[in-house]
């Protein structure tokens, strides 16, 4: 057998001792004994005796082994035109001082932060300085706008916030202390103190809860590491849900350890002396694993650039870093790569640069289509490698093993399940699927280490939504097939949440906006294909009977609306107003069936459908 099939056959006949070799890559003040906990199954907890703390792997060991000064992070901002490097050791300086301000108002372990930054070094300091004095912090991608930002904050219950006066984007500057504050006001849990990075761009008044980071930085004596049980939470992160509030992923300490050290090498092939460029943004499940743990738990260096590399004006952007660089991988979302292809079809601008040091390019996030898999392969000449995972997971399910063994590429495959993912595809009543048959995807349990043990304060929700469909799995959510070489094809959602550019967004949550209009009846919003952006939703809409509504007013409303109550991300920028909608007999509106048309798969028509015309009649709007 070849490497990856004698992981795989390890993982799945003695799972312990494969982990605790992998976990032996980790500094523990308490090494682990009991490496699988499944005396509560089906939750499951990783190294459950062992101690260990999170910042410490990733910053001060590689201090205390002489690589002090070797460069951790490469800060670019596309939008000041700032460029810094931070060694390992201004990096340790920073967050330890940092931890000190933390200290002072009130965080200790346990303890919740809210990180709302943009992509700048103090955000990486600020997750690591939780990560040091055992606290658990929670990064809110700055898109969102204040209501969702209160819905976190009530959930997570946090001691600080941390934010900046502002974010920028190429063509404004976008006010966070402002939306900070009427997230606060909300809320029922608001914080005790607001942290503020004062910006030049726009400078901020402060008010009664909130100090200056520059400031208290100066005042506060540096924090040293405080040793955690493995399966203390190290972080939350947010996803859409279909319904509900949003669902806290929990991140422990040891698994999730264990998991960024393995996979960085095994899956992704690098190791502390290579350069990672992770284009995504720490608010993102990407940001947290791969631009900052994975690559600090390495000793790597690892990119933070702010600004967007594809778009105006230049689809150069992202060969300028690599060359500047030196990258050796980059991982961005197939998003990114159409929009260079657009800009530039020829990828003539990819000769104006010094592209050998990259030796992979990493996809994820989305459907890697074989179209933008063939134009980047022939234009970069160096291999091109998606890989399938979530939020849930923190790291790849499915991907080609490039450190642990490379195999072939198949396009529209993330190639094989990862060592430590025993994945199956299940029929409706829970059987497995013969080769090349689409059911759902499932894992079968217990996941490896660093996947996600429950949701933040919510096992019973946790347990409903992810493991009661198939007793014994946790459910993906994807649907799927594999085939007869063993290589997975993820086909999409089989749920209402809609993928964006990479970023999971709840279609259900938009539609609650959409309904809240005092014209509509009722809506739908579906997610349909984007040359760009992969899907894109699109808001159907019923208008009340009597009611005459001006269309492009309408449209106009409903968009800002879901911009104010979601935020930019959501990208709702069509809407359709329609006669009716398709349901059932019952009154059930079809989603499940527009969304295969959306998504040009050919499911039946229900037989209990209400009136096919009406269904007949939007198709063309699902399509287009």
């Amino acid at each position: 057998m070849g490497a990856y099939d004698k992981a795989r056959a390890r993982t799945a006949t003695d799972p312990q001792s494969f982990w605790a070799e992998a976990a032996t890559a980790i500094a523990w003040s308490t090494p682990p004994t009991r490496i699988l906990e499944d005396s509560q199954s089906p939750l499951f907890r990783w190294f459950a005796d062992g101690e260990l703390n999170t910042c410490f792997n990733a910053v001060d060991r590689h201090v205390e082994a002489g690589r002090g000064e070797h460069p951790v992070i490469h800060y670019d901002s596309a939008l000041t035109g700032t460029q810094e490097t931070l060694t390992y050791r201004e990096l340790r300086d920073a967050v330890a001082r940092f931890a000190g301000v933390l200290a002072d108002h009130g965080v200790s372990r346990g303890d919740r932060v809210i990180i709302y930054l943009p992509m700048i070094p103090q955000a990486v300091i600020a997750m690591l300085a939780c990560a040091r004095l055992g606290s658990v912090h929670s990064v809110v991608f700055g898109g969102f706008a204040a209501a969702e930002l209160a819905a976190r904050i009530d959930d997570a219950r946090p001691t600080v916030i941390v934010t900046a006066s502002c974010g920028l984007e190429p063509t404004r500057v976008v006010p966070y202390k402002p939306l900070v504050d009427e997230a606060i006001a909300l809320s029922t849990h608001p914080p005790q103190h607001t942290i503020v990075w004062q910006r030049p761009e726009m400078v901020v008044d402060l008010g009664p809860r909130d100090v200056d980071w520059h400031s208290e930085e100066g005042k506060a004596s540096p924090r040293d590491c405080v040793p955690v049980m493995a399966t203390d939470p190290l972080y939350i992160l947010y996803t859409s849900g279909t319904t509900g509030k949003p669902k806290g992923i929990v991140r422990d300490n040891g698994g999730h350890a264990v998991a960024m050290a393995w996979s960085f090498a095994n899956v992704y092939g690098m190791g502390p002396d290579d350069v990672f460029w992770a284009a995504s943004d720490v608010g993102w499940v990407v940001g947290h694993s791969y631009i900052v743990y994975a690559p600090l738990i390495t000793g790597a260096t690892t990119i933070l650039y702010e600004g967007k590399p594809v778009g105006t004006p230049d689809a150069g952007a992202f060969w300028r870093v690599i060359e500047q660089y030196r990258v050796n991988a980059l991982f961005c979302a197939p998003t990114a790569l159409r929009a260079i292809k657009r800009e530039d079809p020829e990828g003539d601008r990819i000769a104006d640069y010094d592209l050998s040091s990259l030796r992979t390019l990493f996809l994820a996030g989305e459907r890697l289509d074989p179209d933008t898999y063939h134009w980047a392969a022939m234009r970069l000449g160096v291999p091109v490698v998606d890989n399938w995972w979530q939020t849930e997971t923190g790291w790849p399910i499915a991907a080609n093993m490039r450190g642990l063994e490379p195999m072939p590429i198949k396009p529209g495959s993330p190639t094989k399940p990862v060592p430590g993912y025993d994945v199956r595809v299940l029929d409706h009543a829970g059987g497995e699927c013969a080769p090349n048959v689409e059911g759902a995807i499932a894992i079968r349990l217990p996941m490896p280490p660093g996947t996600l043990p429950t949701l933040w304060g919510d096992d019973d929700r946790y347990i409903s939504g992810y493991l009661a469909e198939f007793p014994g799995f946790y459910s993906t959510g994807d649907g799927g097939f594999i085939d007869e070489d063993g290589y997975v094809f993820v086909m999409g959602r089989t749920d209402d949440v809609i993928n964006v550019a990479g970023h999971r967004l709840s279609t259900g949550s938009m539609e609650a906006v959409v309904a809240s209009h005092p014209v509509v009846a009722e809506c739908a919003v579906i997610g349909v294909h984007d040359e760009i952006k992969g899907q894109v939703p699109r808001a159907l809409v019923v208008t009340k009977s009597g009611i005459t509504v001006d269309p492009d007013t309408l449209a106009e409303e409903i968009i800002r609306a879901v911009r104010e109550e979601i935020g930019p991300v959501a990208a709702l920028k069509s809407v359709v107003i329609v006669s009716a909608l398709p349901k059932t007999r019952s009154g059930k509106i079809l989603r499940r069936t527009m969304r295969g048309i959306a998504e040009g798969r050919h499911e039946a028509v229900p037989s209990t459908i209400e009136d096919p015309a009406v269904l007949e009649a939007i198709t063309p709007l699902l399509r287009g």
